[in-house]
């Protein structure tokens, strides 16, 4: 139930990220893997969650506005819950950064 949830949020935002970087799938990844799993379409294991976890994690270090880089970070914690439902906290807070550095941008044109 938390990954579901963890994923939807993260994918409300990462319209931030592929933007900035719409060749770059790595938090896309994260944010497919988890909710395939929830809706019980595909297994995961922990190498496997930790690596799509940090790539998009890693990703959000290679975008220029912090909508991206939260928006990427939302996906990372959102693969998390897999392991950690808590991880489902940073995917809905890093989302709200999102959102909120997203409107910044907005403002400034």
């Amino acid at each position: 139930m938390f990954g579901l949830k963890a994923a939807k949020e993260a994918e409300r935002v990462l319209k931030f990220f592929e933007e900035e970087r719409s060749n770059d799938n790595r938090p896309r990844r994260a944010i497919e893997a988890i909710r395939a799993w929830a809706q019980g379409e595909r297994k995961l294991n922990m190498k496997e969650v930790r690596k799509l976890s940090l790539d998009a994690h890693a990703s959000a270090r290679e975008v220029k506005t912090d909508a991206a880089k939260f928006a990427a970070h939302s996906a990372g914690q959102a693969v998390g819950t897999w392991h950690a439902p808590a991880h489902a906290l940073g995917a809905f807070g890093y989302a709200g950064r999102a959102v909120i550095a997203g409107k910044k941008k907005l403002s400034k044109r």
